[in-house]
């Protein structure tokens, strides 16, 4: 059990027998009456946030959510395949459940995905991949001075904006948070 004093910025909560981690959360001291916390919660199952408010010091049941590093090894249609590290049990999780991380997902690649209790919660990628471009538009001589961008498709199919001086076949440094190109590796 926690209190809504205890709130963090990714805590995972029970309510309501939805699964829940906190995005924002606010303390609010009025001068009239008594403390409370404002906070946007996400819904780990549906994706919808929700804004909700708590006394201060209410008690919540606070969820237990296990990373296991896993391999993915292939994807199937609408089924993407990762195999345990450690106990090397394969399974399979649905296209919506793995979501946005698809668009990073390689051959043997290292996750983690997040279990509560034995339930798949999701996958996590990690921040930086480094990924070979597959079709860009050639650069021209010149091109660099003006600071500009061109799309370029990499391996995975995820199409990104890259500087004009990046090439087909070269390996980049990719922020999975952002979608952006880093460097050339």
């Amino acid at each position: 059990m926690i209190t809504s004093n205890d709130f963090k910025n990714g805590m995972t909560i029970e309510l309501e027998g939805q699964l829940m981690t906190v995005v924002e959360f606010l303390h609010v001291k009025p001068g009239k009456g008594s403390a409370f916390v404002r906070t946007k919660l996400k819904n780990l199952r549906t994706g919808f946030c929700v804004e909700k408010t708590f006394k201060a010091g209410e008690k919540l049941t606070k969820a237990h959510i296990e990373k296991r590093s896993m391999q993915f090894l292939y994807a199937n249609d609408d089924t993407y395949t990762f195999m345990d590290n450690e106990s090397f049990d394969q399974i399979e999780l649905q296209d919506d459940l793995v979501a946005d991380p698809k668009k990073w997902l390689i051959d043997g690649m290292d996750v983690f995905i997040m279990f509560h209790d034995t339930t798949p919660l999701g996958v996590e990628v990690p921040n930086f991949v480094e990924l070979t471009v597959t079709q860009t538009e050639p650069g021209f001589k010149g091109d660099t001075a003006t600071g500009g961008s061109k799309p370029a498709t990499l391996e995975t199919g995820t199409v990104i904006q890259v500087p004009l001086f990046i090439e087909e076949g070269e390996k980049l440094q990719i922020d999975t948070r952002t979608g952006q190109y880093l460097k050339r590796v």
